[in-house]
């Protein structure tokens, strides 16, 4: 079992910066690839980046690629999401999940509770 909590989030301007910290318990957690998502107002929940268990092996989406950073410390039992360069439209909660590298959210086993990320003009 791996309760994973969301922090970090908050207000920005356009063409800032955020961290995103994922908190997870379990000693397990080092064993588990896992992931970030958003959902805006209205939308479906999508897929943002993964990384494998050992934190080697990551993939993103096409509108976060070169501007979004995901990591991952198993000593520390966290995983990261470096946010740059931010626009109003990646303006989303933000969840991160355990259990797979995949794009699709029924990949996943665990999921956390979320932040809210907002960009403003």
């Amino acid at each position: 079992q791996v309760q994973l909590v969301e922090s970090g989030g908050g207000l920005v301007q356009a063409g800032g910066s955020l961290r995103l910290s994922c908190a997870a318990s379990g000693r397990t957690f080092g064993r588990y690839a896992m992931g970030w998502f958003r959902q805006a107002p209205g939308k479906e929940r999508e897929f943002v980046a993964s990384i494998n268990w050992s934190g080697t092996r990551t993939s993103y989406a096409d509108s976060v690629k070169g501007r979004f950073t995901i990591s991952k410390d198993n000593a520390k039992n966290t995983l990261y999401l470096q946010m740059n360069s931010l626009k109003p439209e990646d303006t989303a909660v933000y969840y991160c999940a355990a259990g797979s590298l995949a794009t699709n959210t029924t990949e996943y086993d665990y999921w956390g509770q979320g932040t809210q990320v907002t960009v403003s003009s």
